[in-house]
């Protein structure tokens, strides 16, 4: 499937209908899901009815947006007014909300035809995909490997060009590192460029919606359709939204990219062909004109403890309203309610989950919350200023976004420690608070890479206008097909 700014493009001149465009996304979900399962439910009869719409808004004369007629699937931990929405778990999976999230509302609004809710990671935690309590979503590159999560339903959907766009969610690195390892465009905005409201929380300070797109120019339309203040969202910042497509750039002159010592120092350790493709990333950008410059990041090596520390406290807080009381599962028991909210949050709840609450309720107990939540709440901060510090001397920064290409199914699933270390490039950004994105950088082993650049706060322009030039430059998202996508047409 084409990028979503042509299809929107061929549906308001009319070359082809938004029901034949959303008809095609359906029919090509439907043949690789028996391989993929990117999706948990798909909203046929919705989509089709509000591509009709748009169809006829469309004949009158109508602009229906910048995303019209363009198939957008969303994960399944943004609420869509009547439809399941489970958030990947067994104790929301028959959980109707009656109302839609802020992010989906403002895609329908700019055109876009929601097809489907994405598979994940059980409320959102895990790097893998493999942690849904409805089966593991496979990599359309190597379907034996892992798409990377917790956003691997959106990512496995847009890299097998089943549809152009989808939405995710990045608390410490879902976007950026599924983005990685299918081959597209993944964004962590700002934390509070868009909105949270309808959107179930994992932890609350780090949770943030952004586009999964094929390319950079979609990524930076989306995100101009979604993000914005929301007086429904007390963490929505009320910033004003610039033209993302206005920055958009085909050279890198006057741009100043930071380089992190730190960063590399590490994968060159973990991996040396990935260390290498690294290079050759910041040669290119040197290559449009870039001036790369050695920037510090000292309290990144703490980044990973601190994360699972914050994050894990904030789960065990936020899930603690999943009691079997007010909705989702529940299980009967003849004795006591304490007894009903046992079993139901033992059954309810998978192994990873509970292994967060756990960690999380530990940091937060009496006599523990100073020496844990407290401190790592405080190395955040210095997290913080280091990139503050940073981006006194550089525009963006360019670093690595994974360790490792995708790794095989199961691989990871029996140590939890090598599963966290996956977001070891990524979590910093989180904690900070500012924008960071996954492009297309090449290929390790035959298996894509993404390369992360961050910018500064509500910098989002500017982090999309180098991954632009870069993209536009070099064009690995281009050079490869997936296996799925290569099977699909023979």
């Amino acid at each position: 499937m084409r990028c979503g700014h042509e299809i929107r493009e061929a549906v308001i001149r009319r070359q082809v209908s938004a029901e034949e465009v959303t008809r095609a996304a359906l029919a090509s979900i439907e043949a690789l899901e028996p391989t993929l399962h990117a999706y948990l439910c798909l909203l046929a009869e919705r989509a089709l009815k509000h591509a009709r719409v748009l169809d006829q808004r469309i004949a009158a004369g109508d602009d229906p947006g910048p995303l019209a007629g363009v198939p957008v699937a969303v994960k399944d931990i943004f609420c869509v007014a009547g439809e399941v929405t489970t958030a990947g778990s067994k104790i929301l999976a028959n959980f109707r909300p009656p109302y839609s999230a802020t992010a989906v509302e403002r895609l329908e609004a700019a055109g876009a035809i929601i097809i489907g809710k994405t598979n994940m990671d059980e409320f959102a935690m895990g790097s893998s995909c493999e942690n849904s309590a409805f089966g593991e979503t496979r990599n359309p590159w190597d379907p034996s490997r892992v798409p990377g999560g917790s956003s691997g339903g959106s990512a496995s959907t847009v890299g097998a060009g089943s549809v152009p766009i989808a939405l995710g969610t990045d608390t410490g690195g879902s976007i950026r590192e599924p983005a990685s390892f299918c081959n597209i465009v993944g964004l962590k905005p700002t934390y509070g460029r868009v909105s949270r409201y309808g959107m179930i929380a994992f932890a609350s300070s780090l949770d943030q919606a952004g586009p999964m797109t094929g390319c950079v120019r979609d990524a930076a339309i989306t995100l101009g359709a979604i993000a914005g203040h929301d007086p429904r969202d007390a963490t929505s910042v009320d910033e004003p939204v610039p033209d993302f497509c206005a920055g958009l750039r085909t050279d890198l002159n006057g741009i100043r990219i930071g380089i992190v010592p730190e960063f590399e120092e590490h994968i060159a350790q973990s991996d040396p062909d990935m260390a290498a493709l690294y290079r050759r990333a910041y040669e290119d950008l040197r290559a449009l004109g870039a001036q790369l410059v050695e920037v510090h990041l000292p309290h990144v090596r703490y980044g990973l403890a601190t994360y699972y520390l914050i994050a894990p406290a904030e789960c065990s807080s936020n899930l603690a309203r999943y009691d079997g009381v007010r909705y989702g599962l529940r299980v009967e028991t003849d004795k006591d309610v304490y007894t009903m909210f046992e079993q139901t949050r033992a059954a309810g709840f998978g192994p990873e989950v509970k292994r967060r609450i756990i960690l999380g309720t530990y940091a937060l107990s009496a006599g523990y919350y100073d020496a844990y939540y407290l401190r790592a709440q405080k190395v955040r901060t210095l997290i913080k200023r280091d990139f503050d510090d940073a981006f006194t001397q550089c525009d963006v920064i360019a670093s690595p976004a994974v360790s490792c290409p995708a790794f095989a199914l199961g691989a990871k699933t029996a140590d939890p420690v090598a599963m966290y270390l996956m977001d070891y490039f990524t979590i910093p950004m989180s904690l900070a608070g500012v924008p960071a994105l996954s492009v297309p950088a090449g290929y390790v082993r035959d298996l894509p890479v993404g390369l992360q650049l961050t910018g500064p706060a509500f910098a989002e322009a500017g982090v999309l206008g180098v991954a632009y030039a870069y993209e536009q430059a070099t064009g690995h998202a281009q050079s490869r097909r997936p296996a799925v996508m290569a099977a699909a047409h023979r």
